[in-house]
């Protein structure tokens, strides 16, 4: 009881005790990231979907395909949105019908981080040059908001991507684009509104996944003092509020840095350490979103390993 009297009168001080031993409360190493989880398909009424969990922190994410004529500036290719929603029941600290600002700038950092390392390339939702392209809708949900928010949304994001299966579709001479229900050489069953119909001559886009370029993995880590925080939790973001997120690619390049201000100044020993632990980080996420990939689909890997 005099523990926890003196975390709740003093929690600063409560964690510096630890962190001058190089451990958390809760025994983890300063520079170890929370258990990790991706789970593929979690939607069924989704294209692609993935539920993932870092420690308590939850997303689920989805990926939803719309038909849309491609811009004349881009005739041969599609578009991808992305949308991240934090809903009362992630967390207390969220209430209802009030918008949450972490929401808005996280949605934002997941769309950059995505075009900026060109995990996916917008010619692949390509459906018929100059007539018909996929609009690909990534929602992401956080389910419970436990730290280290942008991490676990970009992971989730990317398993999502890499579930993703794009119809197989029959295009028109004028470009109206019908599901396929099955197809042999030169005819093609067509679901039409109440019957199955057979079209000869129109182009065939067949089921497939999409190729992925390098995958961007994320790592937040939290600067208190001389001491380096991989993966905080909620309780540590509150407590030390001065964080460093780094997203490497698979190959072990750079793709973003983002450091909110706060009273830590970012020096190059820490950007550098910063750095390390996000590359290794990366390295471990591939494999377990690898695994995931491979016990979810005979084809082992979709992502690139060269």
């Amino acid at each position: 009881m005099e523990v926890e009297a003196f975390k709740r009168l003093y929690p600063l001080p409560f964690y510096e005790r630890y962190l001058d031993s190089s451990v958390r409360p809760d025994g983890r190493p300063l520079g170890r990231a929370r258990p990790t989880s991706v789970s593929l398909g979690a939607v069924s009424t989704a294209d692609g979907s993935a539920l993932v969990k870092i420690g308590n922190t939850t997303m689920l994410a989805g990926v939803k395909l719309e038909v849309m004529v491609p811009s004349q500036e881009t005739p041969d290719q599609g578009s991808i949105t992305v949308d991240f929603q934090m809903p009362p029941i992630c967390s207390p600290l969220v209430r209802p019908g009030r918008p949450v600002e972490a929401a808005s700038v996280i949605s934002e950092q997941l769309s950059n981080v995505l075009t900026s390392s060109e995990l996916v390339n917008l010619s692949e939702l390509c459906i018929a040059p100059g007539k018909a392209a996929w609009m690909a809708y990534l929602d992401v949900y956080c389910l419970d908001a436990d730290g280290s928010l942008l991490d676990t949304a970009l992971l989730a994001s990317v398993a999502a991507l890499a579930h993703l299966q794009l119809p197989a579709v029959s295009v028109s001479e004028e470009g109206r684009v019908y599901p396929v229900s099955s197809s042999t050489s030169g005819d093609v069953s067509m679901e039409g509104a109440e019957t199955s119909i057979k079209v000869k001559g129109n182009s065939i886009s067949p089921r497939r996944r999409l190729k992925l370029g390098a995958a961007p993995f994320a790592l937040t880590c939290m600067v208190h003092k001389k001491h380096l925080l991989a993966d905080p939790c909620a309780e540590e973001e509150t407590l030390l509020q001065c964080s460093i997120t780094i997203t490497m690619n698979q190959m072990g390049r750079l793709v973003s840095f983002y450091k909110p201000g706060g009273a830590v100044p970012a020096t190059t020993a820490i950007v550098k350490e910063c750095i390390s632990l996000a590359r290794r980080r990366a390295r471990e996420v591939q494999q377990i979103l690898k695994e995931a990939l491979e016990d979810h689909i005979e084809s082992p890997s979709l992502m690139q390993t060269d």
